[in-house]
């Protein structure tokens, strides 16, 4: 598989790869396993679980802080709705964790960032390119 890259207008640079990107500027809230499990009611346990099993994604965001979410993932106490299908086709065309934060918070020739249009109920078309991906 090539080496996926930003897709951004004026966020990254296109030609960096999705996995170096610089996470801490390109998702403005992220929230410790605890604060996650606070929004969703469910033990930090349950997050590192989720997060596991591709309901969620995490990623240490800057040096010397531990695993986070973006704050973006949860709305309404739920994972964003259709994250968790997007985040298992994206890992199975061998996005890591970072990859998939990156992508989703970038804009990947959407009319805006795909995590806005999953927040907005306009998955599918995020999902199509996410599939694409994979070949």
């Amino acid at each position: 598989m090539s080496e996926p890259t930003s897709q951004s207008a004026g966020t990254a640079p296109s030609d960096v790869p999705l996995a170096e990107v610089d996470l801490a500027v390109v998702v403005d809230e992220w929230l410790d396993w605890k604060e996650a499990g606070d929004v969703l009611g469910v033990t930090p346990a349950k997050v590192r679980t989720m997060v596991r099993e591709h309901e969620l994604a995490s990623a240490v965001s800057a040096p010397g802080a531990g695993p986070r979410v973006p704050a973006a993932f949860l709305q309404d106490g739920l994972p964003v709705k259709g994250l968790p299908g997007l985040l298992t086709v994206l890992h199975d065309a061998g996005y890591d964790d970072r990859e998939c934060i990156a992508w989703l918070f970038l804009d990947a020739d959407l009319p805006g960032r795909p995590i806005d249009a999953l927040r907005e109920n306009r998955g599918s078309e995020v999902k199509r390119r996410a599939q694409s991906m994979g070949f």
